[in-house]
């Protein structure tokens, strides 16, 4: 009879004690606002592209944030990336339902990736400079992002991260808080 009480009090602690562990689980994340289309269609980036590089960066970020186990700086980056998402293309299935998860403080389920870090990194570089080629600020302020993210998804890509210095030493940072920010407030409808 006592190791039935013994049982029953140490499942009532454990049943107890996974609210709180649960919610030391959670995180910090503003939901991220893109309404409207940030980049025209001048950027040099066909919709279906467009699509499919937001696919590809919000399921890096879940893979990065959930290997990472929501650290601060993979949250960053992980901003950084379904933020372009959402830029590129607003309404792309997967990076509207990522961006409603991590507001959750909800860690989404890794995912099977296109391209490894390594590999977006190389398309990145790829196609920033053929942005770069293109005429207009949008296609140079989306390359310089292109060329950044590559050299923080693959460091030991020499190329790229010698072309992001350059491009910070000529330019200065990337303000990334045009396409990061968070709805301050909601709107109240009419």
């Amino acid at each position: 009879m006592m190791r039935v009480w013994q049982v029953m009090a140490l499942s009532a602690f454990a049943a107890g004690s996974l609210p709180a562990q649960e919610e030391a689980g959670k995180f910090a994340w503003a939901p991220i606002r893109a309404e409207g289309r940030t980049f025209s269609p001048e950027l040099g980036m066909l919709d279906s592209e467009r699509e499919q590089y937001a696919t590809n960066f919000a399921n890096l970020a879940v893979n990065r944030v959930a290997a990472a186990k929501a650290t601060p700086a993979s949250l960053e980056q992980a901003r950084k990336l379904v933020s372009l998402a959402l830029h590129l293309s607003p309404r792309n299935k997967r990076a509207v339902i990522v961006n409603f998860q991590f507001s959750q403080g909800t860690l989404p389920e890794p995912v099977a990736v296109d391209f490894s870090a390594d590999a977006m990194a190389r398309l990145l570089f790829t196609r920033a400079a053929l942005l770069l080629k293109q005429e207009g600020q949008e296609n140079q302020i989306v390359a310089r992002m292109f060329t950044q993210l590559a050299a923080q998804l693959d460091p030991k890509n020499e190329e790229a991260v010698y072309a992001s210095e350059v491009q910070r030493l000529d330019h200065g940072e990337i303000d990334w808080s045009v396409l990061t920010h968070a709805q301050a407030a909601t709107r109240k409808a009419p």
